[in-house]
């Protein structure tokens, strides 16, 4: 088989399929990570001729849609369409008619063509689509759809009056809803002062400080609210030292958490949730998008059992499959004063919501797609944290990597099992710097120290 056919086969399959590390073709050790170098990876997506064969791929889609009459679009097709829109950046006027055609079908469709059309219509097209989406919430009965819906809507109109009415019908439909994690998150959304509850965000020193399970590393992504400007990663070691350059300096990386759809950490493909993770391990990921660059497997809650969060064979070995998750046991894995912080539950609540590989990953994703954005010249995943990656245009070799400078800080120690921290510091529209929390890191070391 051909590159040309190589690489349309790849990417028809991945294109759009997340963050996914379906069965991963290797896993790497602490002591492999630390003899990679530049000139170990290599991806033939990211050299020009590849990215011009998977463009033209994603652009044969849209222009499929486009030109098939309205009643003779397969689901799938319409769906793949809209998300080359969106992962292309390119065509969003021309596809309007059709989001909005689909809208009109929507109650008659399965769920999953639903999630389908309401994450394009909340990364695409929120203000088009949602007077069409009012009415219709009524008529949607599934959790995860019902509260994409309500999210597009409120990204249109986020007024106290439209909140009234989304909880209205969110209490009709779902009596019991609050029970439900992604309904649960949503309720919360439209009842709290969002705002005023991030300015009281408990004190990011006792984050830093925290043991999670002493003698494991820990890696900590600082992160806006508004996702579409960069983060910060740093990695504590397992001596509770923050790991350095050469010179010194506190080692970090800009960390991009944003997923494409830009929705909320409860929904499939969302936003990286705020919260605490496990990482267990590092692997290769088959979906080319990612690249071949190392990546860190991160679970959530649920997703994880308890035994791999403990990061303690001494209590693993006590624990079993049938180790239930509570909201309590995961509030014991943190620090006091953050245990009743809602926003920091998120990571919890996406993993009973049945979020899964949400992964710690490199790209070859062609960052000019987004030149403009303000997440620019970053390139948004479907849920996971990605770092920068430079590849040769000529053929596809690495040429820098901040992904893997970051699993070889993580894995310094020759572990490659700890913890990840994703923490929203505040509402600010810029990426976040190190002199930020520079303070609070030299802190937390004194206190670990102590």
């Amino acid at each position: 088989m051909n590159i040309k056919n190589v690489l349309f086969l790849a990417a028809s399959i991945a294109l759009f399929a997340g963050c996914a590390a379906v069965q991963p073709e290797k896993r790497h050790s602490p002591a492999e990570i630390a003899s990679y170098g530049l000139n170990s990876f290599v991806a033939p997506l990211a050299s020009a001729e590849g990215e011009r064969l998977a463009r033209a791929d994603g652009l044969e889609k849209i222009r499929l849609s486009l030109a098939a009459p309205s009643d003779a679009r397969p689901d799938n097709g319409v769906a793949d369409a809209l998300d080359a829109v969106a992962f292309l950046n390119t065509e969003r006027e021309q596809m309007l008619d059709l989001l909005l055609d689909q809208l009109s079908a929507l109650p008659t469709k399965p769920a999953s063509h639903q999630r389908a059309i309401l994450t394009s219509a909340y990364s695409l097209y929120a203000t088009e689509s949602a007077a069409q989406l009012m009415p219709l919430l009524k008529t949607i009965s599934t959790p995860r759809e019902f509260s994409i819906a309500a999210y597009v809507v409120l990204k249109a109109d986020s007024s106290a009056a439209i909140k009234a009415k989304l909880r209205d019908i969110l209490q009709r439909r779902f009596p019991d809803g609050t029970n439900e994690p992604r309904l649960r998150a949503l309720d919360h959304v439209l009842t709290a002062d969002v705002e005023d509850e991030l300015k009281k965000r408990p004190p990011l020193g006792d984050l830093l400080s925290a043991d999670f399970r002493r003698g494991v590393p820990v890696i900590f992504s600082f992160q806006r609210k508004d996702r579409a400007r960069f983060g910060l990663a740093v990695v504590r070691g397992a001596s509770g030292k923050f790991v350095r350059n050469a010179d010194g300096s506190i080692f970090n990386i800009a960390h991009l958490a944003m997923a494409l759809s830009n929705l909320p950490g409860t929904i499939t493909n969302g936003n990286t949730p705020q919260g605490l993770f496990t990482i267990v391990g590092s692997g290769t990921a088959t979906n080319p998008w990612i690249g071949p660059t190392p990546y860190l497997e991160s679970k959530v809650p649920i997703e994880a059992s308890v035994a791999e969060f403990e990061h303690n064979p001494n209590v693993a070995a006590l624990l079993n499959s049938s180790d239930e998750w509570t909201e309590a046991r995961y509030e014991s894995f943190l620090p006091a004063s953050w245990r009743n912080y809602f926003p920091f539950k998120e990571a919890f609540l996406a993993g009973q919501a049945g979020r899964n590989e949400m992964l710690l990953h490199g790209t070859v994703i062609n960052s000019e797609y987004y030149r403009g954005a303000s997440f620019y010249p970053g390139t948004p995943s479907a849920g996971c944290l990605v770092a920068m990656e430079t590849w040769s245009k000529a053929d596809g070799r690495m040429v820098s990597s901040d992904q893997l400078s970051l699993a070889k800080a993580f894995t310094a120690d020759g572990l490659d099992r700890g913890y990840l921290v994703v923490v929203e510091l505040d509402d600010r529209l810029d990426a976040v710097v190190l002199d930020e929390v520079i303070t609070d890191i030299r802190t937390a070391e004194m206190v670990i120290a102590k």
